[in-house]
């Protein structure tokens, strides 16, 4: 809704924290918070991928736009109402 109220432009915006994390460790992340016990395994043979990821935010930033909700928490929130309604 930020966004809509605040940004007119036709250029794409990227919306994030603007806080560095590999993908590494967000698969960890949410192996944690799903309670997965496998193994996350990496192929080394596919060493060309992203190996993390960071948005730049400050087109979002400027237009006084911050990130209320920690990842751990978002993507555990997420998860919560995504396995609620899943059951119904």
């Amino acid at each position: 809704m930020f966004i809509l109220q605040h940004y007119h432009d036709s250029e794409i915006i990227n919306v994030g924290t603007g806080q560095d994390l590999t993908i590494k460790e967000l698969a960890q992340l949410v192996k944690d918070i799903v309670g997965y016990r496998g193994n996350i395994v990496f192929d080394p043979a596919k060493p060309d991928g992203t190996p993390r990821k960071l948005l730049d935010v400050t087109k979002l930033t400027q237009l006084g736009w911050q990130a209320k909700i920690p990842l751990r928490q978002g993507i555990a929130g997420t998860y919560a109402w995504y396995t609620a309604s899943a059951v119904e």
